[in-house]
C-alpha cells in the first residue's frame, strides 16, 4: 500500500512539474481573443446611449492593425443592441460604410464626426457607467472582441 501510494505521488509530481516547464502563451493585446488575427487590437471603446430613450446610439472605439497585412472590417456587433450600422460623417451628410479596408500598419479611428457605429433598438439594461461587449468582423470571418463603456449623451463625447 506504501508503495502504491508512493507511486501515486511521484505520478502527480511529474505531472505538476510537466506543466510547469510548458511554455507560458505569449502575451499580447490579442491574448484574450483567440479567434483574431494576430496584430488587431481594439482600444478607447464607448458606447453612447441616446438623449431620447428609442433613438440610435453610437459606438466609438480605435482599432490597429500591427500586422504585415491588410484587412477589412466588414461589421460590428455590439451586445445589447439589436442592430448596428458602420457609418461615416462627410460633408453630405452620413454615409454607410459596407466594408472598411485596414492597411498593415494603420489605425482607425471611430470618433465623433467621423467613423462611428451606429446601435439601433438598445437593451434597457444597457446602463451609464456599465460595458458591454462588441465584436469586430472582419471580411474573411475572423473576429475581435473588446469592452465598450458606456456612457449618457452628453458626457465626455455625444451620440451625433
Amino acid at each position: 500500500m506504501k508503495t502504491a501510494a508512493f507511486l501515486l505521488c511521484a505520478a502527480l509530481l511529474s505531472l505538476s512539474a510537466c506543466k510547469q516547464q510548458a511554455p507560458a502563451p505569449e502575451a499580447t493585446a490579442d491574448a484574450a481573443n483567440p479567434d483574431a488575427k494576430p496584430g488587431l487590437s481594439m482600444s478607447v471603446g464607448k458606447l453612447v446611449l441616446p438623449a431620447v430613450k428609442g433613438n440610435p446610439g453610437a459606438a466609438y472605439f480605435e482599432l490597429a492593425n500591427r500586422s504585415d497585412k491588410d484587412t477589412a472590417l466588414a461589421a460590428v456587433v455590439i451586445d445589447g443592441a439589436g442592430k448596428t450600422e458602420m457609418h461615416e460623417t462627410t460633408e453630405n451628410g452620413m454615409e454607410t460604410i459596407a466594408s472598411l479596408p485596414v492597411k498593415a500598419g494603420e489605425t482607425v479611428t471611430f470618433a465623433r464626426g467621423g467613423r462611428h457605429v451606429m446601435a439601433f433598438d438598445l437593451d434597457g439594461k444597457l446602463a451609464v457607467g456599465g460595458k458591454t461587449e462588441a465584436t469586430l468582423v472582419f471580411a474573411d470571418g475572423d473576429k475581435l472582441s473588446g469592452d465598450l463603456e458606456i456612457e449618457a449623451a452628453g458626457g465626455s463625447d455625444h451620440a451625433h
